[in-house]
């Protein structure tokens, strides 16, 4: 992260808190998406985050940490999200849209298996393998010790395992 930009977005300078969140969308879209179940919430979120950068960008103690900031405050927007809508009792049932970020891993099936995963892994996997963020900084993110962060990736690494050879034996079944 470059920390002179993240100055200048400290003290006031608007276009630059904009490039920042602008570089930092893909990775916010993909937090949002492990969390939240459709693009209206996906949206929603990161709306809410934007306007609370802006508003409390001057509150930001150490540049270096801006990405975990903003990642923390995407995390809290979503949760609000989720536990609204855990309230709410949908009358049909909603065809979840596909994910519009495309990434390398498309093509293995990595996205669909992660969406089968918990909430808690979800978000751990996406954190560690889609941002590189560290056990460490993961850990300041989600409010965990890092202990709790080793134990559910390696929990999550697990279940994911555990999808892809079932999808693999139902495969090889229909090939006969």
């Amino acid at each position: 992260m470059d920390t002179e930009k993240v100055e200048k977005a400290r003290n006031g300078n608007v276009d630059e808190i904009g490039n920042l969140l602008m570089e930092n969308m893909k990775s916010m879209y993909r937090v949002a998406f492990s969390i939240l179940k459709t693009e209206e919430e996906i949206s929603d979120a990161i709306s809410n985050t934007t306007v609370i950068v802006f508003e409390k960008i001057h509150t930001l103690k150490n540049a270096e940490f801006f990405k975990t900031w903003l990642i923390r405050i995407l995390i809290n927007e979503c949760n609000k999200i989720h536990r609204q809508n855990k309230k709410i009792i949908y009358l049909e049932n909603y065809n979840q849209t596909d994910l519009v970020y495309n990434d390398k891993y498309d093509d293995f099936g990595i996205r669909q298996a992660i969406k089968k995963l918990d909430e808690d892994l979800k978000t751990m996997v996406i954190l560690y393998y889609f941002e590189d963020f560290n056990i460490k900084e993961i850990s300041e993110i989600q409010k965990l010790p890092e202990g709790t962060v080793k134990s559910r990736l390696s929990r999550a690494r697990k279940k994911l395992e555990s999808i892809f050879l079932d999808e693999n034996t139902r495969k090889e079944d229909l090939n006969g």
